[in-house]
């Protein structure tokens, strides 16, 4: 359901609106692409079908004739507005949270995937070709994330401990990590993962072991998060040391580093948690 005022009778300043929301940052990669793509679509439409748009988007698309064949398009319009109302809502950091806004806001960030799997695949036919800036007609070829190979899709943290199974039962029941034993392997470690994150246990002795503030290097690892402010109530929570406390959000915007907290695992090792800003990882 949205919640901002729009316009009753002009698709042309809803689709600025959008524009102005996806300019401020904080979105998925293929909003634009989205936004383009339902922009042309509206504008080779006649009047009486784009007005049945701007009905979807006041709460009455009950009254579109359901044989209308351009309901997907209304369907992916309000999808992208409510999405951008969910950013702009996580975007704003209140200095304290309820137990239920908390709640609220986790719910909020984890519906975001539900909207953006739907960005630049086709609609109707069409997806928009940002090479040529037009829409494109979908080839039956089209496949979900077809294009340039990767050859590097993902990557673990490397943690050398004295005693892994002691470091693995921290991390599962402090951090909510899951873990996968493997011994059978020429390099016998633990792999523990949660939501993008992963991190290798291997069993090691000496130096290697000691954590990185020995050596002069103030981390022994980043994890970046849309929401420290989440994390943290969890991480304190959870009885963990915290190091660097989590500034409130006022606070934060006056600093020339992103928003961050440290804490400290049970082998000594400094933890830092950074916000998440699209194109402004420092």
């Amino acid at each position: 359901m949205l919640t901002k005022e729009y316009p009753l009778h002009d698709m042309n300043l809803v689709f600025d609106m959008i524009e102005a929301s996806i300019a401020k940052g904080g979105v998925d990669d293929k909003t634009a692409e989205e936004m383009n793509l339902l922009m042309h679509l509206y504008a080779g439409l006649p009047a009486e079908a784009v007005e049945h748009g701007m009905m979807y988007i006041h709460g009455r698309g009950a009254e579109i004739p359901a044989t209308s064949d351009i309901i997907p398009l209304h369907i992916r319009l309000l999808n992208l507005l409510e999405y951008l109302e969910k950013v702009e809502y996580l975007a704003v950091i209140p200095k304290t949270l309820t137990n239920e806004e908390i709640s609220k806001r986790s719910d909020t960030l984890n519906s975001l995937g539900d909207h953006e799997k739907l960005f630049g695949t086709p609609l109707m036919g069409y997806q928009f070709n940002s090479t040529e800036n037009a829409p494109a007609e979908a080839s039956e070829d089209d496949t979900e994330g077809s294009g340039r190979l990767l050859l590097m899709n993902s990557q673990a943290a490397i943690f050398a401990c004295e005693d892994i199974y002691r470091t693995s039962l921290f991390y599962e029941d402090k951090l909510g990590f899951k873990a996968v034993h493997l011994d059978d392997e020429a390099m016998p470690h633990i792999k523990l993962t949660r939501d993008n994150i992963a991190i290798v246990l291997v069993k090691g002795e000496g130096a290697i072991t000691k954590n990185a503030r020995e050596f002069g290097i103030k981390y022994d690892m980043y994890i970046y998060c849309s929401e420290p402010y989440l994390l943290h109530n969890e991480v304190s929570g959870n009885g963990i040391k915290i190091v660097e406390d989590l500034p409130e959000a006022g606070e934060a915007q006056k600093m020339g580093t992103n928003r961050q907290f440290v804490f400290e695992d049970i082998d000594g090792r400094h933890i830092c948690v950074s916000q998440y800003l699209e194109g402004n990882i420092t």
